[in-house]
């Protein structure tokens, strides 16, 4: 009799827990529904009452409760005083880390905790090392993940600002600014290697609205990022001076001389920086080249035989260099160095370094900077007349402003060196009066092929 008693009540009990449960969720829907329609025309103010209640009777009945939540949230911290902006700011806080508690598979580690040290920054309620002590523990354990713009700036800037106060050392900065310029050109290079499928898509009318709207975002990010790269070299500033570098090196050098990346680092920036002259960058190089001979280290071998005198065997080595190194994203950036360093003393060869690195990786932007400027410092060389000579300029505008669109990290770049060759070339005025509007121009100096002359 006890036995079926107690059942009978078990019965209720799980009765009266689903009839509770059915009509708690059909509140949480009905709440959901009202606080949605009212957050979609941004009447944050009216969606708070009815997001609250879901989000606290119901926290895993739909991923909108933290999608709107953020953004009703960020209103009410936007549009209040003191306390209540306080309180807003925790709830915020909460939100973040329950949104992947809720749902996992849609929130990552290093997003959440971007979120929250980026709201707490903006709060002044967290200090220089603890922005830096939790976005260095969430970079190292959740890297791949770790892809905010500013964040990634955030977290070198505070480092430098604790090396600064004598907190950290000048070596840990270095590690740091490497994995951190690291991470910005993988982020980057996926980017530009969507923008450059999708280009030849938009520039022959065939692309898609939706392709559209996915190249605008990937320049828009891309853009984003060549700003973070910027700021990071300027937070470095003269810390990367070879008076810094040197003594730095020669500290460490003994007990880390068979590191190899610390090695490789050490030269990669040394190399960088031009700090080729320093007895310690050959100390280095040497070192490197004993450890492992890779492309990098003939690249540095060639420079040195370069500043010998020596430009054959400085050539051998680059060449060698380009030729070790099988991924083409790192080949291109090679060939590029060469051209950098072989421009003064031959154009041609540039050139033909360039349009290898070009090849090699279709969004070098740099490449196309180079080149653009090669071809503008050869104006007065090429064409009889001075309308002709100064055409030269058009080729290197229209150069320069493919960087900024297969690479839009270089669009500042590219824009104002775009800007330089137009004021060069030849005016509307000087197009009307030559009676040539429409016409091709084709260089026959070492440029090689042609250009449009605009129509009026």
């Amino acid at each position: 009799m006890r036995t079926n008693v107690l059942f009978a009540v078990l019965a209720l009990s799980l009765v009266f827990s689903l009839a509770q449960g059915q009509a708690q969720n059909q509140e949480c829907l009905t709440n959901l529904s009202i606080y949605v329609e009212s957050a979609k025309v941004k009447n944050y103010d009216a969606a708070y009452e009815p997001w609250k209640l879901t989000y606290e009777a119901c926290p895993e009945l739909n991923r909108a409760n933290y999608l709107y939540g953020e953004r009703i949230l960020k209103h009410k911290i936007e549009n209040s005083q003191a306390d209540e902006r306080a309180a807003y700011v925790a709830l915020l806080l909460k939100v973040y880390d329950d949104a992947m508690k809720y749902f996992p598979s849609r929130y990552t580690l290093a997003s959440v905790v971007v979120d929250k040290v980026l709201l707490q920054r903006s709060e002044n309620s967290i200090s220089e090392e603890e922005i830096f002590n939790q976005l260095d523990q969430v970079f190292k354990a959740d890297r791949p993940n770790f892809s905010n713009p500013q964040a990634l700036y955030l977290y070198f800037s505070s480092l430098v600002d604790l090396n600064t106060a004598g907190k950290i050392e000048l070596q840990r900065v270095f590690e740091v600014y490497d994995e951190v310029v690291a991470k910005i050109e993988e982020e980057n290079k996926k980017l530009t290697d969507q923008i450059v499928k999708l280009l030849p898509l938009e520039e022959d009318g065939t692309i898609t609205s939706k392709d559209k709207q996915r190249l605008r975002v990937y320049t828009n990010n891309s853009t984003s990022f060549g700003k973070v790269a910027a700021s990071v070299d300027i937070k470095l500033g003269a810390l990367a001076d070879c008076e810094n570098l040197v003594p730095l090196y020669e500290k460490s050098y003994e007990d880390r001389k068979t590191d190899i990346n610390w090695v490789k680092s050490a030269v990669g920036r040394m190399f960088g920086k031009e700090c080729t002259d320093s007895p310690m960058f050959r100390k280095l190089f040497e070192a490197q080249i004993a450890l492992e001979p890779s492309a990098d280290a003939y690249l540095y071998g060639g420079t040195l035989k370069q500043k010998a005198g020596d430009i054959t065997g400085a050539l051998v080595d680059f060449n060698k260099s380009a030729e070790l190194e099988t991924d083409a994203y790192k080949k291109s950036n090679i060939l590029y160095k060469i051209a950098t360093i072989v421009r003064k003393s031959n154009k041609v060869q540039a050139r033909n370094y360039l349009n290898q690195a070009i090849k090699a990786n279709a969004s070098n932007g740099r490449a196309y900077l180079l080149l653009a400027a090669l071809y503008a410092d050869s104006a007065n060389e090429c064409g009889e007349s001075q309308f002709d000579k100064r055409a030269v300029y058009w080729l290197a505008s229209k150069t320069a402003d493919r960087a900024g669109r297969v690479d839009p990290s270089l669009r500042s770049t590219a824009d104002k060196a775009v800007e330089s060759y137009e004021a060069k070339a030849p005016s509307k005025t000087d197009i009307f009066n030559s009676g040539r509007a429409g016409e091709t121009i084709t260089f026959s100096c070492w440029i090689g092929g042609s250009v449009a002359i605009p129509s009026l």
